[in-house]
């Protein structure tokens, strides 16, 4: 009996490690990928990861204090054209701010 419950309780811990690193691996990907998988997630799954503590180091990137901004390119607000941080480098300061206006 004790040994049935021991290989149970061992099956459980490995699937959930799983179901982590599937997760994990996931929230590694462009936020667009990620939204899509995590749409046909059932909500209830939501509280069987630590979420905001994988999502927090899977997002982390790896920019270093000094380094230089890496290169992106953004549509502009009336969605005309697109814009680079390269065509601003060496001509005047940028600053990007992330958050809700709401």
């Amino acid at each position: 009996m004790k040994k049935g419950l021991g290989i149970g309780i061992t099956a459980l811990a490995v699937g959930w490690l799983g179901f982590v690193a599937v997760v994990y691996a996931m929230m590694r990907r462009p936020p667009d990928q990620f939204a899509a998988a995590m749409a046909k997630m059932p909500g209830p799954a939501m509280l069987l990861f630590p979420f905001e503590t994988m999502w927090t180091e899977a997002r982390r990137g790896s920019i270093d204090l000094g380094d230089q901004a890496p290169e992106f390119r953004l549509p502009t607000l009336d969605k005309t054209s697109e814009i680079s941080l390269a065509s601003f480098r060496g001509s005047k300061p940028v600053v990007l701010v992330f958050g809700s206006y709401t």
